[in-house]
């Protein structure tokens, strides 16, 4: 019934891959060495510098490896920008601490340059940003998140949103303001990648091939990780955790390879820059390494890691309340609307006011940056014991930290507050930037007063074994900054970035019990960060099944797939193709036998229905159509006139070119507005233009040339020209389709009617689908896309204690599993099958056991 195999299937697979691999093989020798003749031939001044060309890059993608070249280019690219954009910053930074410094004289002078100066980076960001390429506004993080799921974002990774996102991140960050870099570098690593795979894939090669783009995109998100904190390991699990839902293995070496490389050289920059001595951590720490902690602190570790849950769950909550907030108030959206810079300079305005030093910003150490903030928060060194203030006794970057009249715990405190909120504020302001540093440093400093709280209730420390050993505040901010980032992001691979920053691994057991704490609690409460700007946003993503849900197994895709669903026929006209294009902006459209049968055959693209008609009513069966008319004309008119000298027929002949150029001038004006409404809009408005100009200037010079000639007008051309043409057209449209010349996908993805709405997730998710085909037995039935999906699933959850579920699935029992009810229908069916088929000859075996 179902056939035979006359080979095994894995032998039949590899001799025809063998196959096809030496055909390919030889095919591409042979067009190699076809292009290095024809350069031979060709004997140019360029002609010896292209062969030289062509030969080495033979040599290196044969001995080295297309792949290996594009990731060394990503990673010492990545390494450049990163390693430029930090030196910028720096001497921003450097600028407003030095005019802040030279007007120690008068304080307000001294208020108006702090204020000033990130007031005018962040608008000039914000505007640079709107004017040149708006889709590099935030973070970046969520839209690759998107793009690595199989939705084309448009303009998200083009050149022009490279230089918007670099410039505008480096002003935002060089205005001091409480903004991260490692979202947005992210992002710009992803640009580098596209932009990399476009310039390889003019030699040709696996570049052309847009899943492969795809992989490298996924490389290149950790790449940006790993550039941004020199920690190549952390960059790779913390790209994979952020921006994938299911990860291909293959691509592991390439995300570890690619930064690795980035890190290495963005290292080397800082050495050659004689920022480094040597090839260091970022945040360097020297905790002692014989004994880190006692068992004892673990209990304090497991409070840090509950509260940075919490905290971080308030964190996605707050800045969501804020961006909603504003767009639900009416009128201060418009306002804001109409004054793009206003709402950027205001949350500037308000953050420098309050971290101005001599101001409130000198309880809260507002003088320092954010890495020196780090810095100070991550020393190793007990800043007050038992909170008395007169013992701060240190030198430089933690005297910010030190005030007279109040401990160093109500300054640690009111730190946290206010940069809990002026974070929360700052990242919904729109220029490139993201979130992860600020909730670091917020992170960083509630360990450091966890610590320090130990500190003062143990100041000789904690006897064990006879040993008394003092407690490491340092130790504390390292796990609180791993546990509230990696609440915020739902991420565990933030401790080993802390590891990479810190470059000591002695925390490992607190730092790994503290994030995954803090997750299992910012995970039930809220979304991720980055989960959160894609829902405020409606990016097209599909969103993750909650926990403990049943119902999605009781679902089933009939219950939420669209009936109504858009198809050619195989024997369809293409009077059919155009409508079916005018009516929908689908990207594809379902094949099927016929409108009775409904057999699904296969899927078609819209630009490939879109080139079918062109070539059916395009320029070239036009001006063919014309040719063929203008030949009949001539001899009608040669007929009629019997012209009896030569100048009559010049004359004549004169008077037929001319009608094929006002037949030719009207087709063209013609097919550029049937063409502007099927959708190349901009090109048939302007070959429209261009048309409707020789439309005016051929009837002039028509009249022109009749009264200086004496030749007899013709009464008709142009209203004959216009009725011939809309009968050819329509004679074409009637025609029957040809699909010989399309490519016609004979394997679209396909979901039966009863596929559990937790199993059609899984399908999406995995194989990264846009939409999906129902069928029964064969025949479409309806369409499954991202967007009711989408719907199912928050439509399932329960809200306010009503639980909403799709209409067919309530007259389903909850009480007995969905495998049950479809065990029992297949027995029906098969018993039905049994009483309907023949009766079976008995062999002799069964009719002898029958009479014994």
């Amino acid at each position: 019934m179902y056939g035979r195999y006359t080979q095994e299937l894995g032998v039949y697979a590899k001799e025809e891959a063998a196959r096809l691999r030496e055909s390919g093989q030889r095919r591409s020798v042979s067009e190699r060495s076809r292009t290095l003749d024809l350069l031979e031939y060709n004997k140019g001044r360029c002609a010896k510098c292209r062969i030289c060309t062509v030969r080495c890059q033979k040599f290196l993608i044969s001995r080295v490896g297309e792949d290996w070249i594009f990731l060394i280019l990503l990673g010492l690219f990545m390494a450049l920008v990163s390693w430029v954009v930090d030196f910028c910053i720096a001497i921003c930074l450097q600028a407003q601490k030095w005019m802040y410094g030279g007007l120690d004289s008068n304080v307000f002078l001294q208020y108006l340059a702090w204020v000033t100066y990130p007031v005018v980076l962040i608008t000039f960001s914000a505007g640079f940003t709107q004017i040149l390429a708006p889709q590099a506004v935030g973070s970046g993080i969520p839209e690759m998140k998107t793009i690595l799921r199989g939705v084309v974002l448009k303009e998200y990774l083009t050149f022009k949103t490279f230089v918007a996102k670099v410039i505008g991140l480096t002003c935002a960050l060089g205005s001091g303001m409480p903004l991260g870099k490692e979202g947005p570098f992210v992002h710009i690593a992803s640009l580098c990648a596209a932009l990399l795979s476009k310039f390889m894939s003019l030699f040709g090669g696996i570049y052309e091939n847009e899943s492969r783009n795809i992989e490298m995109l996924a490389a290149a998100c950790a790449v940006g990780v790993g550039c941004c904190f020199a920690a190549p390991i952390g960059g790779v699990l913390f790209s994979i955790e952020v921006t994938s839902t299911f990860f291909a293995v293959r691509n592991y070496w390439r995300g570890f390879f690619a930064a690795t490389f980035s890190a290495f050289i963005f290292r080397v920059l800082a050495v050659w820059n004689r920022d480094e001595e040597t090839i260091t951590a970022l945040f360097k720490t020297r905790f002692r390494l014989d004994f880190p902690f006692d068992l004892q602190e673990l209990p304090a570790f497991a409070v840090i890691g509950i509260a940075s849950g919490f905290g971080g769950a308030l964190f996605v909550y707050l800045n969501r309340l804020i961006v909603q907030f504003i767009r639900k108030q009416k009128a201060i959206n418009r306002f804001l609307m109409k004054k793009r810079l206003l709402y950027p300079a205001l949350v500037t305005l308000l953050v420098s006011t309050l971290t101005f030093p001599p101001g409130f910003g000198q309880f809260m150490a507002g003088k320092l940056t954010q890495k020196e903030s780090l810095v100070t928060l991550l020393d190793n060194r007990t800043w007050a014991k038992q909170g008395i203030a007169e013992e701060f006794d240190y030198i430089g970057h933690s005297q910010a930290w030190k005030h007279p009249q109040v401990n160093v715990f109500v300054t640690l405190v009111l730190f946290i507050v206010m940069k809990f909120w002026m974070s929360a504020l700052a990242t919904t302001i729109p220029v490139p930037c993201g979130a992860f540093m600020p909730v670091f440093v917020i992170g960083a400093a509630f360990g450091r007063l966890v610590g320090e709280s130990m500190a003062a209730w143990f100041p000789d420390g904690i006897n064990t074994d006879g040993t008394i050993y003092p407690i490491v505040p340092g130790g504390y901010a390292v796990v609180g900054a791993a546990a509230l980032s990696g609440a915020v992001t739902h991420t565990v691979s933030t401790a080993v970035i802390v590891f990479e920053l810190t470059g000591q691994i002695s925390h490992i057991l607190p730092v790994m019990i503290a994030v995954i704490l803090a997750n299992a609690v910012a995970q039930s409460l809220q979304p991720s960060l980055y989960d959160s700007i894609i829902r405020i946003k409606k990016l097209p993503y599909l969103p993750e099944l909650g926990w403990g849900h049943h119902e999605y197994y009781n679902i089933r895709v009939e219950d939420i797939m669209i009936r109504d669903v858009r198809y050619i026929t195989l024997n369809c006209c293409y009077r059919d193709l155009h409508n079916v294009l005018l009516t929908g902006h689908l990207k594809t459209l379902a094949l099927v036998e016929s409108a009775e049968s409904m057999i699904l055959l296969g899927s078609i693209e819209r630009a490939q229905l879109q080139a079918l008609l062109s070539l059916q009513l395009g320029r070239h069966r036009r001006l063919e159509y014309i040719r063929e008319r203008a030949v009949e004309e001539k001899k009608r008119l040669s007929v009629i006139s019997n012209p009896c000298s030569e100048e009559e027929s010049q004359r004549a002949s004169q008077e037929v070119r001319f009608q094929v150029g006002i037949i030719i001038s009207l087709n063209i004006a013609y097919t550029c507005a049937h063409f502007s409404n099927v959708g190349d809009k901009e090109i048939g408005l302007k070959l429209f233009f261009n048309a409707a100009k020789a439309l005016i200037f051929c009837p002039l010079l028509f009249f022109f040339w009749q009264i200086f000639s004496d030749v007899r007008l013709i009464a008709h051309p142009m209203f004959l020209c216009v009725f011939q043409i809309t009968e050819w057209e329509e004679k074409q449209l009637d025609e029957q389709v040809n699909f010989n010349n399309c490519k016609i996908d004979p394997a679209p993805f396909q979901l039966v009617e009863r596929t559990s709405l937790h199993k059609t997730h899984t399908i999406f998710s995995l194989l990264g689908l846009d939409h999906a085909y129902v069928t029964s037995i064969g025949r479409l039935i309806g369409v499954v896309s991202l967007k009711e999906l989408r719907k199912a699933i928050e439509g399932s959850v329960t809200v306010k204690g009503v639980k909403v579920r799709p209409p067919l699935a309530s007259f389903r029992d909850s009480g007995t599993s969905s495998s049950e009810n479809e065990a029992t229908e297949l027995h029906k069916l098969w018993d039905r099958h049994k009483s309907m088929s023949l009766p079976r000859v008995n062999t002799p075996s069964e009719s002898d056991e029958k009479s014994q």
